[in-house]
């Protein structure tokens, strides 16, 4: 049997993923598609993430419970985000949908985005094909963004973040 060395940030970009197909059969080559990951880094992530409890021993089902406890209690620990400069991108954490409608704030967060319309404090996405694949999956988008929250918001950042995660995939 494998050691397991710890998860990777693209192990959470992979569960959301998977996550967010609900109950949809998915291939861990379509995974790989979506999110720019290459084949061989999604199957060792699932298999990291079977280890951990987060995924069943087919590796097919989401072990949701553990997920969301890792998610509301582990992810700002394992992959905490430090704002950053101001760029022009993607908006992300408590700027994208659905929190800025819930919390009004003066600080913008984005991931780097050349294409991207709005400016704020950059954070760096969990893996570097977040923003492509967020532009073709709202869901995933969504999950990614309040993810980011929870990796750098204050108390009720999270707390309306973690709120709104449950709704989606809990």
């Amino acid at each position: 049997m494998k050691k397991h060395n710890g998860m990777r940030p693209q192990d959470v970009v992979i569960l959301l993923k998977i996550a967010s197909t609900k109950t949809e059969p998915w291939l861990g080559k379509d995974i790989a598609t979506d999110l720019y990951i290459s084949n061989s880094e999604v199957s060792e992530s699932l298999n990291r993430s079977k280890m951990a409890g987060l995924l069943d021993s087919s590796k097919k089902k989401l072990m949701r419970q553990a997920f969301l406890e890792f998610v509301e209690h582990g992810l700002k620990y394992v992959f905490p985000a430090v704002p950053g400069r101001i760029v022009r991108g993607m908006p992300t954490a408590h700027s994208a949908s659905p929190l800025d409608n819930l919390i009004q704030s003066s600080e913008d967060f984005v991931w780097l985005d050349a294409h991207g319309i709005s400016r704020g404090q950059s954070i760096e996405p969990l893996h570097p094909g977040v923003v492509q694949a967020a532009k073709k999956d709202n869901l995933l988008y969504e999950l990614l963004a309040l993810t980011d929250a929870l990796r750098v918001g204050k108390s009720r950042e999270t707390k309306f973040a973690f709120d709104e995660i449950k709704k989606r995939i809990g």
